[in-house]
């Protein structure tokens, strides 16, 4: 089935569901037993280097062509303070009501019905598997951080349901078994179909749950389906042809033939990544999919967002494991394209509802951006890689970017409610509902379920002479340097709210190697001490190298200035001409309409800065609102209304608009949403007095 034009991804699938069922010749019964034999298919040894337990989010240990090395989740404790919250919000709220919902909303009886333990029937979009792999894949994660026995048993009994239905053949997609068995990994499927979409998340759920608990049982199953089911079958001449539709399977495929050393996996994914010539398809169609033609080709990002953003995923882990030139000029070209002209200062990308896509350069509307949290987060995850490949800063202040903003809007202060799209402007009056416990389309909730519990892992980094910082929160790293020296780094900071970060740094013994500290981009100036005496060679957007002789009881101290800044955006962005945008430290601020006073419309504020703008705000935290945030007061205005208000067009008279004063109370963006309906806005006018 064609996704039709005009179409959004929701309401494609919801229409997806009904095509026209084909009956099974096998009985229920039959197929469970047969089924049951699969479970004893060979799989092979893995290499475990570094041991299972001590992989990243990535396993970059033997990429040739990775910079940096991940550290492993379980390696760093986010202690008290900003992510400390959320995080435990997430395990203790977000995970298990999930759960809770994707059984309500009979995700695993899509399972149970094939073994004949339920008689539902199959719901949801085709896509649906994934649902339950993403929120595998969070547990997995919570549990690299400790162990949490309810987590781990409610996983358990869903992982042996999952397995429970795969075929002697590896295959595993309870929407293509059975009724739909006939249109399984049919060309036409495959572009529409998510087949291939479902196991990447599955073979990205099942090692992140291995990387926990050194449980192989979905891991097997991951194994199975590719070794068993797709390598025999799928790729080069005379095997049938292969696309992946919505990027996904590349990123899986990459992260197993780093565990397994299976080069199979590794070349099927590049094999997909250029696209296979026997599926023609038309412009329009690759274009959306961001797949079927070769990734190398590609000069600009368009489409759908959160496909562009997996694409971009496992072209960078392509290049980290084969360094082909190629694919990293093309990465560095899409990367421009996007940060120069089609990501939102929030971090986030994909400002078309239509196709949930792409728009054209500086097409970046505020009420209508899309905004989709998954693509957000799809941006870190390739900001991740790129930064892997290269130490440069420049990757890591977009993953702060989007992290504190494009990201952690998406998912409610108490953690049960999300977002699906996040605009950067909203009428209340409107009835839209922003934030929902479900959505029938549930990619985005445990997709932020699983980033907010890899978090740890994104904080560190090694290299071969010493160890990056790339994120700053209370937390304590206990793990070694390359050459196996052990290595605790504590922090001690309020950041974001404060500037201030204490960084205690304990190698095992003494040793000379370097601490390279990122210096956001957004701080105009920064500073830095060891041991009390500053340390030169401090520029914004880059890592300091502070290189020494370290022991135990050296301390650094850095300093970031956190006064709120304005932002304007490029000509070019119709959408926000005249007007400006309000940062501090790394969040971007909002104005919502119940905290300004009685009676005034955000429609008719505006600021009035001057050449120092920043001085004009006055900083207050407020532990009592939003679990305590640091608000922003400035005296702005508001334009006084008139006679022709009313009026769609009233006739210009060349008078200049009456103002008056009134405080203007700014939040952060990620919080808004939280209380009541009410309108927000992110770039705000610039009125004269």
């Amino acid at each position: 089935m064609t996704k039709a034009k005009g179409m959004s991804r929701r309401q494609f699938v919801s229409t997806a569901a009904g095509v026209a069922a084909i009956s099974s010749l096998t009985s229920k019964s039959v197929f469970a037993a047969t089924r049951a034999q699969s479970s004893g298919s060979a799989v092979p040894a893995l290499r475990d280097e570094p041991t299972w337990k001590d992989q990243g989010v990535e396993n970059l240990a033997k990429s040739p062509h990775a910079k940096l090395r991940d550290i492993p989740v379980h390696a760093v404790t986010i202690q008290s303070g900003f992510w400390g919250r959320r995080r435990e919000i997430n395990v203790t709220r977000s995970i298990p009501s999930m759960h809770d919902l994707l059984e309500a909303n009979g995700r695993m009886n899509n399972f149970r019905r094939l073994v004949g333990k339920s008689n539902a029937p199959q719901i949801g979009p085709v896509f649906s598997d994934s649902d339950v792999y993403k929120w595998t894949e969070a547990v997995g994660f919570v549990l690299q951080s400790g162990d949490r026995p309810e987590l781990r048993a409610m996983a358990e009994k869903l992982i042996d349901e999952v397995v429970a239905v795969q075929e002697p053949n590896g295959y595993l997609n309870t929407y293509y078994q059975e009724e739909h068995k006939p249109l399984r990994m049919l060309p036409q499927t495959q572009t529409t179909g998510h087949e291939l979409y479902n196991m990447g998340h599955m073979l990205q759920g099942a090692i992140a749950y291995y990387r926990a608990t050194g449980d192989r049982k979905l891991l097997d199953a991951g194994i199975r389906f590719v070794n068993d089911f797709l390598l025999p079958n799928y790729g080069p001449a005379p095997k049938k042809p292969i696309v992946s539709g919505h990027p996904e399977i590349e990123m899986g495929l990459i992260e197993l033939y780093r565990i397994t050393g299976d080069k199979r996996q590794l070349d099927l994914a590049g094999y997909i990544l250029q696209g296979d010539k026997r599926i023609e398809l038309p412009e329009h169609r690759t274009i959306y999919m961001y797949s079927g033609t070769p990734f190398t080709a590609r000069t600009k990002l368009e489409g759908h967002a959160v496909r562009a953003m997996y694409a971009c995923c496992g072209a960078t882990d392509y290049y980290m494991e084969t360094g082909d030139e190629a694919y990293w000029q093309t990465l560095n070209k899409l990367w421009d394209d996007m940060t120069s002209t089609k990501m939102y200062v929030t971090g986030g990308v994909g400002s078309r509802s239509d196709g949930e896509a792409f728009g054209d350069a500086y097409e970046l509307p505020n009420f209508r951006a899309y905004g989709e949290s998954c693509a957000a987060i799809g941006n870190m995850m390739w900001n991740w890689r790129m930064l892997a490949a290269t130490g440069d800063s420049k990757f890591s202040d977009v993953i702060e970017r989007a992290l504190y903003n494009g990201i952690n809007s998406g998912m409610s202060l108490d953690g049960v409610m999300y977002c699906y799209r996040n605009p950067l402007a909203f009428d209340a009056t409107t009835g839209d509902k922003i934030r929902n416990p479900w959505y029938d389309v549930t990619c985005c909730p445990p997709n932020l379920e699983r980033t907010f519990g890899s978090l740890p892992g994104y904080f560190y980094s090694t290299s071969n002479d010493g160890v990056y910082v790339h994120l700053y929160d209370n937390s304590q790293l206990d793990w070694h340097l390359e050459n196996g020296t052990g290595l605790k780094i504590t922090q001690k900071t309020k950041y974001p709210w404060d500037g201030a970060v204490e960084m205690a740094i304990a190698p095992a013994q003494p040793s000379e190697f370097s601490v390279y500290l990122r210096i956001p981009g957004w701080a105009d100036r920064a500073e830095v001490t060891v041991n009390g005496k500053a340390w030169s060679g401090v520029t914004p957007g880059k890592y300091l190298n502070v290189r020494r002789q370290w022991s135990q009881g050296d301390v650094i101290r850095l300093q970031f200035p956190m006064m709120p800044q304005v932002l304007a955006a490029n000509p070019r962005v119709a959408d926000d001409t005249g007007r400006v945008a309000v940062q501090r430290g790394p969040l971007i601020y909002c104005l919502e309409g119940i905290d300004q006073p009685q009676g005034v419309e955000l429609s008719e504020v505006g600021l009035r800065v001057g050449k120092q703008p920043e001085s004009e705000f006055h900083s207050e935290f407020r532990g009592d609102l939003l679990d305590g945030v640091v608000v922003l007061h400035h005296p702005g205005l508001v334009a006084e209304s008139g006679a022709s208000s009313s009026v769609l067009y009233p006739r210009y008279r060349g008078e200049s608009v009456k103002t008056r004063r009134v405080d203007l109370t700014f939040i952060p963006y990620y919080a808004w949403s939280n209380r009541m309906a009410t309108g927000m806005q992110v770039w705000t006018p610039l009125l004269e007095s």
